[in-house]
């Protein structure tokens, strides 16, 4: 059984968060394809492949919704049971290094953004994200021109065991 890195995920998230890695693709939305990169690089498992199983995955030509875009990795954490694999907990101040924050910006159930914990701070998690690369970022986004009054958040605990 693997064991998820949490402090190699967050090197990663540290080293990539205003470039990009170019042994990946780059997005016009780039948020969740560098979550997930970051949690490739902690040892998180790829799992499924083009036109055999819905799962989470790269491969040289293509890649799994749940690889490319919020609100897909949230729905695949959310019901992972095998391989990556996540705990979806009700607090910001549950979360550790490595784990990830979902971002509904508009309330309407559609996840637009995701990020990374880089490091928790008196209880506060602070993350880095892509698309508008941010580095250490207090979590809620408030000061983000996306954030609304209706913005929701799920917060993932990454199991620490693949």
């Amino acid at each position: 059984m693997a064991t998820y890195n949490r402090e190699a995920a967050v090197a990663y998230a540290q080293k990539w968060w205003n470039s990009n890695n170019p042994r990946f693709p780059m997005f016009d939305v780039d948020c969740t394809n560098y979550i997930s990169q970051c949690l490739f690089a902690g040892g998180a498992p790829m799992r499924g492949q083009p036109n055999r199983e819905r799962g989470w995955w790269l491969s040289s030509e293509t890649w799994s919704l749940s690889w490319s875009t919020p609100h897909s990795l949230r729905w695949y954490l959310a019901g992972s049971t095998k391989g990556l694999q996540a705990t979806q907990v009700n607090s910001p101040d549950q979360l550790l290094p490595g784990d990830l924050i979902f971002y509904d910006f508009q309330g309407d159930g559609r996840y637009d953004h995701s990020t990374i914990v880089t490091s928790v701070q008196n209880g506060v998690p602070y993350v880095n994200a892509h698309t508008n690369n941010s580095r250490n970022r207090y979590w809620n986004y408030e000061d983000s021109y996306a954030h609304t009054p209706r913005t929701k958040y799920i917060f993932f605990h990454i199991k620490d065991k693949f």
